[in-house]
């Protein structure tokens, strides 16, 4: 009977899509219950331990224009220029 045995090796996971994220660009922000909307990021805000490392946009929705501040968490993906 063949056994397999898993690697102690894990595979890297990709980075969190909010660290790539930059002024002007067009996000897709999805909320705790599942609704996504597209917005453009106004503004990029740092965190405290590491001021490069984004834990806030703000950005205006496409669709309504209304401005607000987003946690990075809830980006989930980069809409490609075009």
């Amino acid at each position: 009977m063949a056994v397999d045995h898993a690697s102690g090796i894990s595979a890297s996971k990709p980075d969190p899509v909010f660290l790539r994220v930059k002024s002007g660009m067009t996000v897709i922000v999805t909320d705790t219950d599942g609704a996504w909307r597209m917005a453009d990021v106004i503004w990029v805000d740092g965190g405290a331990r590491n001021p490069k490392t984004p834990t806030l946009f703000q950005v205006a929705d496409v669709d309504t224009g209304v401005i607000n501040w987003v946690n990075a968490n809830f980006v989930t993906h980069i809409v490609p220029r075009g």
